[in-house]
C-alpha cells in the first residue's frame, strides 16, 4: 500500500481539525459538545473510507500516547474516560461514512445523507454502550441503566444529526467539484 504525500497532508490536516473540534466545546451535563463527530463526518466524506479511517486513527494514538488531543486530556488511561468509546466510534464512523460514499457512487444528496448517517449510527452503536459499560462497572454507578445513557445522549445526537445534515450539504456540492480535480 502506497501512501502518497498528498494523503499525509489531507490525514494530518483532518487529524489537525478533530483535536482543534475537541477543543471548540460547550460545556454540558455528561459531556461537552464539541464539532469533533463534524469534522469526523467530513474525514469520512472527503477523504474516503480508509484515508478517513487513519485520520481518525492516527488521532486516537497520538492521544493515547499522551498528548493532549482529547478533550479531557490525554495518555493512555484515557481508556477508561466513558467518552472514549466515541474515539473508537469515530474511527468507524469515518470508515463507514467513506465506504458507504464510495459504494453508491453517485454524488447527491441523497446518497450523502445515507453515508454520513450510516456513520452517526456507528459513531452511537460504540459510544453509547462504552459509556455504558465504564460508568456502570469501572466507575461503579449502579443508578446508570442503559436507557438513562441513552437518553441524557439525545441532545448531542440531535446535536450531530444537524450537523451531519450539514457536512452532506456541503459534501455534495464539494465532492463533484474534488472529483474533476482529482482529489478523491
Amino acid at each position: 500500500m502506497k501512501i502518497k504525500t498528498r494523503d499525509l497532508i489531507l490525514v494530518s490536516l483532518f487529524t489537525a481539525l478533530m483535536t482543534v473540534g475537541a477543543f471548540v466545546k460547550i460545556p454540558f451535563s455528561l459531556l461537552p459538545v464539541t464539532l469533533q463527530p463534524f469534522f469526523c463526518a467530513f474525514a469520512g466524506i472527503l477523504l474516503g473510507s480508509r484515508l478517513g479511517m487513519f485520520s481518525q486513527i492516527v488521532y486516537v494514538v497520538i492521544g493515547l500516547a499522551g498528548l493532549p488531543v482529547f478533550t479531557k486530556g490525554g495518555g493512555i488511561t484515557y481508556v477508561f474516560e466513558p467518552s472514549f468509546g466515541f474515539l473508537l466510534g469515530f474511527i468507524a464512523g469515518a470508515y463507514i461514512i467513506g465506504r458507504v460514499s464510495e459504494m453508491l457512487k453517485v454524488i447527491n444528496m441523497k446518497n450523502t445523507i445515507i453515508s454520513v448517517m450510516s456513520g452517526f449510527l456507528a459513531i452511537y452503536a460504540i459510544g453509547i454502550p462504552y459509556m455504558f459499560i465504564i460508568l456502570r462497572f469501572y466507575l461503579n454507578k449502579p443508578i446508570v441503566t442503559f436507557w438513562y445513557i441513552l437518553a441524557t445522549n439525545l441532545p448531542y445526537m440531535v446535536k450531530d444529526f444537524v450537523l451531519y445534515v450539514i457536512v452532506a450539504a456541503t459534501a455534495s456540492s464539494v465532492l463533484p467539484v474534488l472529483k474533476k480535480v482529482n482529489i478523491r
